[in-house]
């Protein structure tokens, strides 16, 4: 007879019989996240009722690169690493995200294959929106999936903007190293 210490938990099930705490932690972390901004608190209950909460391990894949965009990833708890495999099987570190960061938003945009894949780093607790629920959440209310996509397009295009800012830089500094050691 096993006793509760050999209990494995699995997350598989866990999302079907939400206790209201969990529904308010879901609220909580839906308030902080960017996207929901300017959402009200109906507002924000009312999304909270598609979150799905997850739990992975230290070195689990969460998704990996190729595999289709299927939601938007909130940290609750842990550190997430974000890594890129080129065509060599050369293996970079894209991005490092832990508690409050959020990552994959653009599968609730474009629902395109992943560019690179998501590595728990540590034990990991995320709040997950699938892009299948939120497409149907703004089927039924339009005016707040219209705010929803607003604020993660302004997600998407001020870390776009981040990204033209690092690269202009290391332009820069590339066009200085051959000016100083010749091309």
């Amino acid at each position: 007879m096993k006793d509760n210490n050999d209990i494995v938990h699995s997350s598989f099930w866990a999302n079907l019989f939400k206790p209201s705490a969990q529904k308010q932690d879901n609220e909580t972390t839906l308030s902080s996240f960017p996207a929901f901004a300017t959402l009200g608190k109906k507002d924000i209950n009312l999304i909270s009722n598609i979150i799905h909460n997850r739990h992975y391990i230290a070195g689990e894949y969460i998704f990996c690169q190729g595999d289709p965009g299927i939601g938007l990833y909130i940290l609750i708890d842990g550190e997430v690493e974000i890594t890129y495999a080129d065509e060599k099987g050369i293996c970079l570190r894209f991005a490092s995200f832990s508690k409050g960061d959020f990552f994959g938003e653009l599968a609730l945009v474009d629902g395109e294959k992943r560019n690179a894949s998501a590595v728990a780093k540590t034990d990991v607790k995320l709040a997950v929106i699938f892009k299948p629920d939120l497409d149907e959440f703004i089927e039924k209310f339009p005016k707040i999936g219209i705010r929803i996509m607003q604020g993660i397009s302004r997600i998407v295009t001020t870390r776009l903007r981040k990204l033209d800012e690092d690269f202009l830089q290391i332009q820069s500094k590339t066009l200085q190293m051959e000016d100083k050691y010749g091309s």
